[in-house]
């Protein structure tokens, strides 16, 4: 018990550490991180993820949560809603395109029929919250990319999870109602962020009174949990409910809720102020800190054919990306470096290897292969974002970017 203590503390320094060095060297913590759990899980068997038992999941999704939460606290109202044409297209037509490779990857190379092949590709459309949002932070993108990237891994989550829950739905029962499907979308969408902005409302109107008891820093996450669990409780998404409560308690000015008609004359609603997003950063940083440690310890490697899929999988996908980027980020209002990373942003983690070991409890065919898979793609597209971010800054990768993108050479901040 004394060494398990002993590590659990040491960790905490080895990941300040290791954000260190990312702003030094742009090698990313995440990755690193998910690396030692691969060390200490898959490589030498020195723990497995039944040694966390429900433990393990259950910091996977407070990590989920905690970031999403945290992430839409940092978004700008106005930016966003500037930004939003872009998202939508971006989310859905990569989401779509990433779906339609995958899919025909796994029919082609890995000889999954049609079904578990669409498994496959839905399960992996999504762009990791857990890995976009702390990189974008530390990369410190514009606001208009930062909010593209934030609101498409969110938005993307949402579609992975209805689109293969559909299937399942297929697989167990023989069919699905098209409209029912598109409704449970929408609603997943919709209803979820209202739920998000009315409990941010309730809380901004309520927190100057919490105030006046002791050690209550941390009952806005408190909060926050209670909505997400009531937002799933209700089958919506407590993803979005999440991000959209972190929105509304820094915009609700632009939400044109400073006086609503419900108020008394003299109330007036309270903003966070710095104390507390400092504490939330500091929750995500420890969060994010043992939540990919534990994804390096939950992956497994299959086959060497399997890996060979995987990487080829990621490559396709990222190059799609870079394609897409081009198209959606011409304007000049983007800069060389902006478009770059967003087309680099792509990597797989939470949602993805949740969702992957579904089909196997469902008794899909293939439903081995398809986690084996997913837990490799974590993995490479993970790496493949990470070594790009590092060889971004060398002068001919710009070049590179430059030509492929069709964009102008940033302007050197030294001169």
């Amino acid at each position: 018990m004394s060494i398990t203590i002993l590590i659990i503390g040491s960790l905490v320094f080895f990941a300040h550490f290791l954000s260190l060095q990312f702003s030094r060297t742009h090698i990313p913590d995440v990755l690193v991180l998910m690396l030692l759990g691969i060390l200490i899980g898959p490589l030498f068997g020195m723990v497995s993820p039944a040694d966390f038992g429900r433990v393990g999941p259950l910091i996977a999704t407070i990590a989920l949560v905690v970031i999403l939460f945290e992430g839409g606290t940092s978004l700008k109202l106005d930016v966003m809603a500037k930004s939003l044409h872009t998202t939508g297209f971006l989310a859905v037509a990569c989401f779509i395109l990433t779906t339609v490779i995958i899919t025909l990857v796994g029919v082609f190379a890995l000889g999954l029929t049609t079904m578990p092949a669409m498994m496959l590709g839905l399960i992996l459309g999504c762009t990791s919250s857990a890995v976009v949002i702390p990189m974008v932070k530390s990369l410190k993108m514009g606001d208009k990319p930062s909010t593209v990237l934030v609101l498409e891994s969110a938005l993307t989550d949402v579609l992975s999870i209805v689109g293969v829950f559909a299937l399942l739905q297929i697989h167990s029962h023989g069919g699905v109602e098209p409209g029912r499907l598109i409704g449970s979308v929408m609603a997943a969408l919709v209803i979820a962020a209202m739920i998000g902005v009315m409990g941010g409302v309730v809380w901004l109107m309520v927190i100057s009174k919490m105030r006046d008891f002791p050690n209550t820093i941390s009952s806005t996450l408190a909060y926050v949990f209670i909505v997400y669990g009531l937002t799933e409780l209700l089958e919506f998404s407590g993803a979005i409910a999440a991000l959209a409560l972190g929105i509304t308690l820094t915009n609700y000015k632009k939400l044109g809720l400073g006086r609503l008609s419900f108020l008394k004359k003299d109330q007036k609603l309270v903003p966070l102020n710095e104390t507390d997003l400092s504490f939330y950063h500091e929750a995500v940083f420890l969060l994010k800190t043992y939540f990919f440690i534990y994804l390096g310890i939950s992956i497994s490697f299959g086959e060497v054919y399997l890996a060979i899929a995987a990487i080829s999988m990621v490559f396709m996908v990222y190059a799609m990306r870079l394609a897409l980027t081009r198209h959606v980020f011409r304007d000049s209002e983007y800069s060389l470096r902006d478009t770059a990373l967003t087309s680099l942003m792509a990597p797989k983690g939470l949602a993805s290897a949740v969702l992957a070991t579904l089909p196997l409890k469902f008794g899909v065919e293939g439903g081995e292969i398809i986690r084996d898979v997913t837990y490799m793609v974590v993995l490479f597209s993970i790496t493949l974002t990470a070594l790009l971010v590092i060889a971004y800054p060398r002068n001919f990768a710009q070049r590179v970017y430059s030509h492929t993108l069709r964009k102008p050479a940033d302007p050197d901040p030294a001169k």
